[in-house]
């Protein structure tokens, strides 16, 4: 791993890592909603760069150890009562800004372009990203993620509650509401409590900041629909859906896929709104196949 932790990109630093050689594919792989870069299983990351990737993980604005906007006067209840109402809410910051953190970072660690693979809002913000900043993107893989129209990829009613319910703040109590949230929405088939236990302390441990978190969601509900640029695309793209995914069930992976033009669409059966090991060497397959249809070839290189 190269570790070259902290960047100033778009105003603001972001905790970044590295892993892979040089010579690798530039990969970069976008968190979820408050996640940060401790959500990785390190085996996912060496899967990845032994496909021949170069891997670069950040914690996005507003997680992790990369710059928080707590400074912000935003009272989050009252931007979401808005949303219920059918008025948009306002926010600290939206996927546009995420997507220009994301190219702004690259272009500090001298990328100029990279495969772009997102999971949920991840997905979102490489969608954004390769929307507005097409010249950075070699290819796109969205997974578990939606176009932001409003009714597509909806949760269910259970899911709901876990995306708006707040979590404790001691250790332990953290740690048992995120770890029953995951087994709501996450994959029964490949349920392994300990693994998601482990995971929830890491985060806990590294970083406890859920104010990001409800910050996030706004910037995603406050960024509207991607319909139009969806279309609009032309780059390598394709779609990885759970069938039984309950957060963004899988008309929104359905839906993303039919907006982009020759996208292909990799549904996976027993597979919620998470990342087991069961699933990484299907996951890893598609985005190896989109990347191999690329083009590689140097920007400004001789045609």
């Amino acid at each position: 791993m190269t570790a070259v932790p902290i960047v100033a990109a778009n105003g603001i630093e972001l905790y970044h890592e590295i892993h892979g050689p040089d010579e690798g594919e530039p990969l970069v792989l976008l968190c979820g909603l408050g996640s940060q870069i401790a959500r990785w299983e390190q085996e996912w990351l060496d899967l990845l760069v032994g496909r021949g990737f170069r891997v670069v993980v950040l914690d996005n604005r507003d997680v992790g150890l990369s710059s928080w906007f707590d400074h912000i006067d935003l009272d989050p209840l009252t931007e979401f009562a808005k949303v219920f109402e059918g008025e948009s809410p306002a926010s600290a910051y939206t996927l546009s800004d995420m997507a220009t953190d994301i190219a702004a970072l690259m272009g500090a660690v001298g990328i100029a372009r990279a495969h772009a693979v997102g999971l949920s809002m991840g997905g979102m913000i490489a969608q954004t990203l390769a929307i507005e900043h097409p010249d950075r993107v070699l290819s796109l893989t969205s997974i578990m993620s939606t176009t932001g129209e409003v009714g597509v990829g909806a949760p269910t009613p259970g899911a709901s509650e876990v995306l708006i319910e707040t979590a404790p703040a001691d250790r332990d109590g953290y740690v048992d509401h995120c770890t029953e949230g995951t087994r709501v929405y996450g994959s029964d088939a490949f349920w392994d409590e300990e693994m998601v236990r482990a995971l929830h302390r890491r985060e806990y441990d590294r970083a406890f900041h859920p104010a990001g978190t409800g910050r996030h969601l706004l910037a995603v509900l406050a960024s509207g629909s991607r319909a139009e640029g969806l279309r609009a695309l032309d780059v390598p793209t394709v779609v990885v859906h759970g069938v039984v995914d309950p957060l963004v069930q899988v008309d929104g992976g359905r839906r993303t896929a039919e907006l982009i033009p020759g996208a292909e669409l990799v549904e996976v059966a027993d597979m919620g709104h998470d990342l087991p090991p069961e699933v990484w060497e299907t996951v890893a397959d598609a985005i190896t196949a989109v990347a191999a249809r690329a083009d590689v070839t140097p920007v400004g290189s001789a045609t």
